[in-house]
Parts: structure tokens; C-alpha cells; sequence
């Protein structure tokens, strides 16, 4: 089983997102020992550009037509970045909340790689039909203040419902999300935060992922 883990945070020691994905990807080696963990960190990356000869290309293909020489070279590039996302079998996306939103270098690897006629297609009435299947993901996730349902701020979460939405539209159904809320607000907001995302960390683990002894058993 191969698993992605697309790390969106500027901060590698310190990063409350990462403490807590770290945890989780210990359970799931531990759960999981044929685990092979492939890292994509996108502020080290040299992402593709989506502007110039790669937005040409892109209305080529959406008119039928195939790439033209000039451009096939730059395409590729676009080319790769899909294959080694579709390459995987589980997802994990390490990423804060900015600005009641994703951090930019995601939105950007999300549009390098959300593409029609590789992770969509349009049927014969135009309809968008996805073309992944039978992925997991689950994202990690820590904000400043309290975005959770209850909270006075939950409507200016466009986190989550952005990446339920781009994702379950390429065919990603099953995603789950560890969230550290209220880091920044208090130390006690910012202990209790933490502690909850790692409590429910190990819950997702062991919800979805078998031991190594059930799922022996259960082969």
C-alpha cells in the first residue's frame, strides 16, 4: 500500500499540523508494516506552471485535439505531478488553515493536478464523472481559533468543505479530518486543542486501519 503525504505547512520543527501527522503516521506504520510512505513537501517543490505553454495545452486537450509539439515537453510536467498523485493509495495532507482557507501552495498543487481526462472526465452530456476510486485520504489540520460546528466561527471554515469538495469530485469519497482548533488562543486552548486532534488521530487510525493481527485474520 502506498500512501502520499503532501506536506503544505512552512514550518517543519514547530509545526503544530506536523506533531500531530507525525503521531498519525506512526500509528499506521504500526498498523500497517507494508506501509510505503512517499513525502511531497509543496514549499520545497518545483511545482509546474500552470500559466504560458501548460494553459495552451490545456485547452487543447479540452477541444480534442492533441498537445502540440511545442508544448508536450512543459505538459509532461503536469503529466507527472497527476501520475504521482494517482500513483497512491492513501492520502495524508498536513496542512494549517490560512485565512478560513488552504495555505496557497496547496490550492496551486490542487490545480496543477485537478485536470480533465486524467482525475475527471465529462460524459456525453457535459456531466463532470470522476476517475479515482477506492482512495482514502485524511487531512491534518491545526487553526488558531475554534472552527468547529458549535463555534460562533464555523461559517468561515472554507477548509474543510473546500477539500470535501475538490476531492469528492475527483472520486475521493472516503476523507477524514484530525483538526487541532483554538491553537493560538490560550496555552490551554492550545494543550487541549492539540490533545484532542492526537486522541482523535489514534480513533481514525484504528477505525481504518485494521492491526496487523485482524487483518491476518481476516485474510
Amino acid at each position: 500500500m502506498k500512501l502520499l503525504h503532501v506536506i503544505a505547512s512552512p514550518r517543519l520543527a514547530g509545526s503544530t499540523t506536523l506533531t500531530i501527522t507525525d503521531a498519525l503516521l506512526g500509528g499506521l506504520a504500526a498498523t500497517a508494516p507494508d506501509l510505503e510512505v512517499e513525502t511531497l513537501d509543496l514549499f520545497q517543490a518545483d511545482l509546474p506552471a500552470i500559466a504560458g505553454d501548460n494553459i495552451e495545452a490545456k485547452y487543447t486537450l479540452l477541444g480534442g485535439m492533441p498537445v502540440a509539439a511545442e508544448h508536450r515537453e512543459s505538459w509532461a510536467q503536469i503529466e507527472r505531478a497527476i501520475e504521482r498523485f494517482r500513483a497512491a493509495d492513501v492520502y495524508v495532507i498536513s496542512a494549517p488553515m490560512w485565512n478560513f482557507g488552504v495555505p496557497y501552495v496547496l490550492k496551486y498543487y490542487i490545480d496543477c493536478i485537478v485536470q480533465p481526462g486524467y482525475l475527471f472526465r465529462f460524459d456525453e452530456h457535459g456531466i463532470p464523472r470522476p476517475l479515482l476510486e477506492g482512495k482514502r485520504m485524511l487531512v491534518v489540520s491545526s487553526s488558531g481559533s475554534d472552527y468547529r460546528e458549535a463555534s460562533p466561527l464555523h461559517a468561515l471554515d472554507h477548509f474543510e468543505p473546500y477539500l470535501r469538495s475538490i476531492f469528492g469530485f475527483v472520486g475521493i469519497e472516503e476523507i477524514r479530518f484530525v483538526r487541532a482548533h483554538g491553537v493560538d488562543a490560550s496555552p490551554a486552548s492550545r494543550e487541549a486543542g492539540i490533545a484532542r486532534a492526537l486522541a482523535e488521530a489514534e480513533d481514525v487510525v484504528a477505525e481504518l486501519w485494521p492491526t496487523a493481527a485482524e487483518a491476518a485474520t481476516a485474510a
